[in-house]
């Protein structure tokens, strides 16, 4: 096991770990504060440091329990991302302001359907898609086999895919 320095091996997972808590609170104030808590709750266990495996997967696994147990304190499913907050530019090559708008209204409507997913595809999508992690680590992290990994992840893409087909057909 190598040596785990908590400012070259931890703090630079912020950014992941408030990625994985925002999508599983939904709400950029609270994943804040999860990210704090599980900085803490990983500083607090450093003299287990030395038997971990790996130390992103520690982190990762402590900031997604923070996270559900805060939402099913606040009970806060039904909210969903500030779509200003979190918008990218729009890079496309596109002039016109009416495909814009229609592109913009896709991928907000994406984000719904995500938003909308059980929290175990949620979040195996959110690691595989967004973060790019393998199936072993996501398994690791959620604490499931690497088979429960691809099914929740081929679950989720249908869902979504239907929906959104669904929507593009027949609208809301």
């Amino acid at each position: 096991m190598k040596k785990i320095s908590f400012r070259n091996d931890v703090l630079p997972l912020k950014n992941e770990l408030y990625r994985l808590a925002l999508r599983i609170t939904l709400n950029p104030a609270e994943a804040e504060d999860v990210v704090q808590e599980t900085m803490i709750k990983v500083w607090n266990r450093r003299e287990q440091w030395e038997q971990i495996e790996s130390i992103e997967a520690f982190c990762l696994t402590i900031c997604r329990n923070l996270s559900l147990d805060k939402t099913r304190k606040m009970a806060i499913y039904d909210q969903s991302l500030d779509a200003n907050e979190h918008d990218k530019p729009d890079r496309s090559h596109s002039a016109n302001p009416e495909e814009k708008a229609i592109q913009q209204d896709r991928i907000e409507l994406v984000r719904r359907l995500i938003d909308g997913l059980p929290e175990k595809q949620r979040s195996v999508m959110q690691l595989r898609d967004f973060e790019g992690k393998s199936y072993k680590e996501i398994a690791a992290i959620m604490n499931i086999s690497e088979e429960q990994v691809k099914v929740n992840i081929f679950r989720a893409r249908q869902t979504i895919k239907q929906k959104y087909i669904q929507v593009e057909q027949y609208g809301l």
